[in-house]
C-alpha cells in the first residue's frame, strides 16, 4: 500500500535536544535501498506558499499557508509498504519524526470509496 509521508516540522525544537535522532541522509538512503522510498522531495519554506481558492467562479489567492499551525510542512515521501504497521515503523525512523511530526496517508486504491 501506498503512503503519503507527510514530513512537519516544529519550530520550537532545539537541534541536539534529542540525542541518537537519526540522519536524514542515513534514512533515505536505508528507504531507498530496500525499495520502500518511491520518491521525496523537501518543500520551501511556508513564506514561499500561496494558497488557492475559487469561490462564485473568482480565483481567490492567499500568501502562506491555509492552515495556521505552528507545525509547517517541511517535506513529503511516498512509501510503499506492506500495511499501515509497518508505515509507521518506516515513519517513526525518519529524523523528523524526533524533531517534528510525520503524518501518513493512505492513497485511494481503485475500488475504494
Amino acid at each position: 500500500m501506498k503512503y503519503l509521508m507527510l514530513v512537519c516540522t516544529d519550530p520550537d525544537y532545539k537541534p541536539g535536544q534529542d540525542e541518537g535522532a537519526p540522519d536524514v541522509e542515513d534514512w533515505v538512503k536505508e528507504m531507498d535501498g530496500k525499495g520502500i522510498r518511491l520518491m521525496g522531495e523537501r518543500v520551501r519554506p511556508v513564506s514561499d506558499a500561496t494558497t488557492v481558492r475559487v469561490r462564485n467562479r473568482e480565483v481567490l489567492l492567499t500568501d502562506g499557508p491555509y492552515a495556521e499551525t505552528k507545525d509547517q510542512i517541511a517535506g513529503f515521501d511516498v512509501i510503499d509498504c506492506a500495511d499501515l504497521d509497518e508505515a509507521i515503523e518506516v515513519a517513526s525512523k525518519h529524523p523528523m519524526a524526533w524533531a517534528g511530526m510525520i503524518e501518513l496517508r493512505p492513497f485511494w486504491t481503485d475500488g475504494e470509496d
